[in-house]
C-alpha cells in the first residue's frame, strides 16, 4: 500500500509504530507505516504534533481535500532532497524570459499533444486544434501561450461533450462545478496536483517555481506546470472510461443548488480507477523496461533537473502507445 484514503470524519493516531484511523463510532482502521508514501484525507480528520512527528519519520506526505474535493493543502516531512544550486539555477529559467517562455511552451505542448491524442483514438479529428497546436512555440509572452491553451481546451470540452454517453457536458465550469461532469473534472485534477506534487518532492525541484504557470504565495505551482501534460492522459481518460462503461451513474452524485459533488461512493469508484492508471505500465523505449504511468510523473521530473542543469533539453512526454 503506498497511498491511503481516508473519506469518514475521525482522529487519525499514532499507536507505537503503526497508523490507525478512529471513525466517529469508534471504528478503526490500522495503516502500515512502513508502506506507506501519502495519505489523502477527504474528511474532517484530528491530527495531533505526536502524528505529525510520525509522519515525518516515516516520510508520508499527508494531503487534505475540501467538500468539494478540491486540493486544500499538504503536510510534508522534512524535505531530504535539497539543492541549493538547483533551486537557484530553476528560479534563473524562471526570470530569464525565453528560458521561461521555452519550458512553459513544452507544457502546452505535452497538453495539447494528449488532448489531440484523446480525441484521435475516439475517431475526432479537428483541424483547428491542430492549427492552434503549431503556433505554441511561435508564442510570444506568456499571456499568448496561455490563449492558445485556452482556446485548445475549449474546443477540447465541446467534443468532450459528444463523446460521454448519457451526461451532458457543454463547458468548463469549476468554482463550483455545477453538472457531474464538471465535478469529475475537478476531482480528477486535484488528485493528479496532489500526485504530481508528492513525485516532485522526491527530487531536488523546487516545487513552487514555476514556468506556465505565476509563482504565487501559498500554492506550489511547478505541481500546476506538470500536472497539464498528465491531466488529459490519466484524468480525462479515467472520467470517459467511468462514464461510458457506465461505472458512475447519476446516483453517485449529490446535487445542490448550483453545483455537483461526488458522493462518497463515487469518489470511491473514481479513486480504484485513478489508482489502477496511474499503476498501468507501458515499455519505456528509452529505458527498455516497462514503467507505470505514475514513474513516468517522477521522469518527467527528472528531464526537468537535466534541462535546468544544462544536461538535456527539455522534451515534454508525448504518449507512444
Amino acid at each position: 500500500m503506498e497511498r491511503a484514503f481516508i473519506f469518514s470524519s475521525g482522529k487519525l493516531k499514532r499507536r507505537d509504530n503503526t497508523l490507525y484511523f478512529e471513525d466517529k463510532e469508534g471504528n478503526k482502521r490500522f495503516l502500515p507505516a512502513d508502506s506507506l508514501k501519502e495519505i489523502l484525507l477527504f474528511g474532517e480528520v484530528e491530527v495531533n504534533s505526536r502524528l505529525l512527528n510520525f509522519l515525518s519519520q516515516k516520510g508520508i506526505i499527508l494531503h487534505t481535500f475540501n467538500y468539494y474535493g478540491f486540493y486544500s493543502g499538504s503536510y510534508f516531512p522534512r524535505r531530504t532532497k535539497v539543492s541549493g544550486y538547483l533551486t537557484v539555477r530553476q528560479a534563473k529559467h524562471y526570470l530569464e524570459p525565453t528560458s521561461r517562455l521555452n519550458l512553459a511552451a513544452s507544457f502546452v505542448d505535452g497538453a495539447s499533444f494528449h488532448i489531440d491524442r484523446n480525441l484521435r483514438k475516439r475517431g475526432v479529428e479537428d483541424t483547428e486544434i491542430r492549427k492552434l497546436r503549431s503556433k505554441i512555440y511561435s508564442a510570444s509572452t506568456i499571456p499568448q501561450l496561455m490563449q492558445i491553451e485556452g482556446r485548445i481546451r475549449e474546443i477540447y470540452y465541446r467534443h468532450l461533450g459528444n463523446l460521454l454517453k448519457g451526461f451532458e457536458f457543454k463547458k468548463r465550469e469549476k468554482r463550483p462545478p455545477k453538472n457531474p461532469v464538471n465535478a469529475l473534472i475537478s476531482f480528477g485534477n486535484s488528485l493528479m496536483y496532489s500526485t504530481v506534487l508528492a513525485e516532485i518532492y522526491q527530487t531536488h525541484l523546487d516545487p513552487s517555481i514555476s514556468f506556465l504557470h505565476e509563482p504565487l504565495t501559498g500554492r506550489y505551482s511547478l505541481s500546476l506546470d506538470l500536472a497539464e501534460i498528465f491531466k488529459p492522459l490519466v484524468v480525462d481518460s479515467v472520467i470517459l472510461s467511468l462514464i461510458n462503461r457506465k461505472v458512475l451513474s447519476e446516483r453517485d452524485f449529490d446535487k445542490g443548488l448550483n453545483y455537483a459533488l461526488l458522493s462518497e461512493s463515487g469518489r470511491k469508484k473514481f479513486l480504484k480507477h485513478y489508482q489502477e492508471k496511474l499503476e498501468t505500465t507501458v515499455k519505456h523505449r528509452a529505458l527498455k523496461r516497462k514503467v507505470s504511468y505514475r514513474h513516468l510523473i517522477r521522469l518527467e521530473c527528472y528531464k526537468l533537473v537535466k534541462h535546468i542543469l544544462g544536461e538535456e533539453f527539455y522534451k515534454p512526454l508525448k504518449a507512444w502507445w
